[in-house]
């Protein structure tokens, strides 16, 4: 039996990449700050479920007097607000060096999105990946992109599975059905 290889573990600084992408920091300024994190968190559920990664997007507590707070967003995907006094960084840092240490996920792939220079070699010192939020909107983009393609690619094409559920005779009598419909029209209306 071939070992299972753990899905990668994305770490993203939320308010930095929500500084760093135009879009985001536009969304900020026009409307809220809580839009732009919906926003963030829509995108990147997205592109976790595309790429096949475990996401966890960390946002600073910012001067919030509340404990600290995971919010699931999907099996794969959660959001976590640090401890009062607590920066992002610290936190993605603290759960790469604990990572590091623990045998049982020495084959891991830990990957931190973040534009802080010296985030990025702290983390990366943890034998984590780096990822800038530039680097971070190009993929994401590829696999929206991606996507759309696959998806039109799809189009006009029936479905495996729906040729494969439905009986020989079944199939014989749709085709019949359609046939007949297309001799005479106005039985369809």
């Amino acid at each position: 039996m071939k070992p299972s290889v753990p899905q990668p573990l994305l770490f993203v600084d939320g308010y930095n990449i929500i500084g760093a992408w135009p879009q985001l920091s536009r969304l900020r300024d026009r409307e809220t700050l809580a839009a732009a994190r919906n926003q963030l968190v829509e995108e990147l559920t997205n592109y976790s479920a595309y790429q096949g990664f475990k996401t966890r997007i960390v946002f600073d507590a910012y001067g919030q007097r509340q404990p600290t707070l995971q919010e699931p967003i999907t099996p794969d995907v959660s959001i976590h607000y640090t401890d009062y006094g607590q920066t992002a960084d610290t936190c993605i840092e603290k759960w790469c060096a604990e990572l590091q240490k623990d045998i049982r996920y020495f084959n891991l792939r830990l990957i931190v999105a973040t534009s802080d220079q010296a985030h990025r070699h702290t983390v990366t010192g943890y034998g984590a990946e780096w990822m800038s939020a530039q680097r971070l909107a190009r993929d994401l983009e590829a696999a929206v992109q991606q996507g759309r393609k696959n998806h039109r690619g799809q189009m006009g094409k029936t479905p495996k599975r729906l040729k494969t559920a439905l009986k020989p005779a079944v199939h014989d009598r749709l085709r019949a059905l359609r046939n007949q419909l297309e001799q005479r029209p106005h039985l369809g209306s």
